[in-house]
């Protein structure tokens, strides 16, 4: 074990759980665990909801896929930078507004019930089940990247010992500082993530002689010669029109995505939307493309990883780099891992919390409601740790499994709540589990390789990516279920007029 590269991650571990330490003193009302009272600025606001978003996807998942199948699956990543554009764009905003207006809701789940006037729960209980349910698989995702993160860099410990030590550490700074610290933590883990992203396909670069050195040493190795063709896979076979078009459906995501859709609530004045949006495009933009460049460069530089793709990034920092360098370049790599399974953790808690246990146990004070915030965090780690034990978990598809599933349960709920007077509970409720239920369909019988089944059941492989089908359906069932039932009451109507009024205010 090099003490050095060790002595990158106790400080870098140090760091979070101080900040954790420091938010959980001043963490006393349920709204400050869960949204952090609504007193975001822009920067964080912006910054903790890309590193959210990206998790170790950018740096093992993404550059992984790329360096397989070639620079054809960076559509993946033009369609995300898309979709976090157009969702600080048309998203951001008004649902900062409308969830304040809808009661103060702190949570997405609570959003709902309370645009919708649903009396009855349904709404709450079903966006809870879909959230535990895909949040589950989604923080799993994490503890694996965790586990193979560090097992890779020190081998010694083996890998459900190191996945072990990932999940201890997310679960310490998430219990004690809740929102704030969660937020706080991604702002500077986005920093180190974007420094390292950067760093490493640079040197990279330098090493292969810039881009004629690059396209000549990929010419001497397997790489195939539709490696840098956008409209070839790596073996010059046609990407199809329905692989590039499944490929940018995953910015549908953004829509519907909790954990990101969270932030945009939690910002302190809507009027900064609009520098939060340019903050974090600017961010994703520069990461999506470094995480593109070093996959590329990986491939030239180290072209025998085969199953081991996913370890590009670990690859290269250790043939480059000095261990102290290491240490640090690796620490962006737990950052990237860490800063969304803290968030996805602290979602699935709020669910429980704020919109199963509330309900049925209003008598509890908010102190109380706060514990028990912290009580499921545990469980669901431990849950999401079993499932992770199976390190051949893929991440990437285990990302795009849950990634698709709130994409399509929530994103067409979110924007016709958003933009469509019309919409009303019965509606919703149709949506979401049209979306959950075609998600899980789609991907069993008509994806080869799905996540549930791995193939073995799949009737017919459309090569669709489930998100967009998913996506596609809610919506419509969304439009015909408002059409054909009771139209909103007239309080409903007045609020969305009231929003609309506020954002020409703005």
């Amino acid at each position: 074990m090099d003490w050095q590269v060790l002595l990158g991650f106790i400080l870098y571990f140090i760091l979070v759980l101080g900040i954790g330490f420091y938010f959980y003193q001043r963490t006393e009302k349920l709204s400050d665990y869960l949204l952090g009272g609504r007193k975001l600025n822009p920067y964080v606001a912006a910054m903790s909801a890309q590193a959210s978003d990206m998790s170790g996807w950018l740096l093992l998942g993404l550059p992984g896929s790329i360096y397989l199948f070639g620079i054809g699956q960076a559509w993946i990543g033009i369609g995300l930078a898309i979709g976090s554009y157009l969702a600080w764009l048309i998203v951001a905003r008004r649902l900062r507004h409308y969830t304040y207006r809808a009661k103060n809701s702190i949570t997405l789940s609570e959003y709902f019930a309370n645009r919708f006037h649903d009396k009855t729960g349904i709404l709450r209980f079903l966006s809870a089940v879909i959230i535990l349910v895909f949040f589950t698989v989604y923080v799993a995702s994490g503890f694996v990247a965790a586990g193979n993160i560090l097992s890779s860099i020190f081998p010694e410990i083996g890998y459900v010992a190191a996945m072990a030590v990932g999940v201890v550490i997310v679960v310490s700074y998430t219990v004690t500082g809740g929102f704030k610290a969660i937020c706080w933590t991604d702002f500077f883990q986005a920093l180190l993530m974007i420094v390292a992203i950067v760093i490493v396909p640079l040197a990279a670069f330098g090493q292969l002689g810039g881009w004629s050195g690059l396209e000549q040493t990929l010419q001497n190795t397997d790489a195939g010669s539709g490696f840098l063709n956008f409209m070839e896979n790596a073996n010059g076979t046609s990407l199809g029109i329905i692989s590039i078009i499944s490929s940018l459906a995953w910015g549908l995501g953004y829509f519907g995505m909790p954990h990101i859709l969270v932030r945009y609530m939690a910002l302190e004045n809507p009027r900064e939307t609009k520098i939060a949006r340019r903050v974090g495009t600017g961010w994703i933009v520069i990461a999506l493309t470094a995480a593109i460049l070093m996959a590329v460069t990986g491939r030239a530089l180290y072209p025998d990883l085969g199953n081991a793709n996913e370890t590009v990034f670990i690859v290269m920092v250790a043939g480059m780099f000095a261990p102290v360098v290491m240490g640090i370049l690796y620490s962006a790599l737990m950052a990237a891992v860490m800063s969304t399974a803290d968030s996805q953790l602290l979602v699935a808690a709020s669910s429980v919390t704020n919109d199963l246990l509330r309900m049925r146990k209003k008598h509890l004070s908010d102190k109380r409601l706060v514990w028990a915030s912290r009580a499921v965090v545990i469980i669901i780690s431990i849950i999401a740790a079993l499932l992770a034990i199976d390190r051949n978990g893929g991440i990437m598809d285990l990302v795009s499994y849950a990634w698709a599933g709130f994409g399509a349960a929530f994103g067409p709920v979110i924007l016709l709540s958003l933009y469509w007077k019309r919409a009303n509970a019965k509606g919703a409720f149709a949506a979401m589990l049209v979306g959950f239920l075609t998600v899980i369909l789609w991907n069993t019988f008509l994806v080869d390789g799905g996540v549930i089944a791995g193939g073995a059941w799949c009737i017919y492989d459309t090569g669709l990516y489930e998100l967009l089908p998913g996506f596609v359906f809610a919506t419509v069932a969304m439009i015909a279920v408002s059409l054909a039932t009771d139209e909103p009451d007239d309080e409903m109507l007045r609020d969305f007029d009231a929003v609309a009024t506020e954002m020409k205010e703005d």
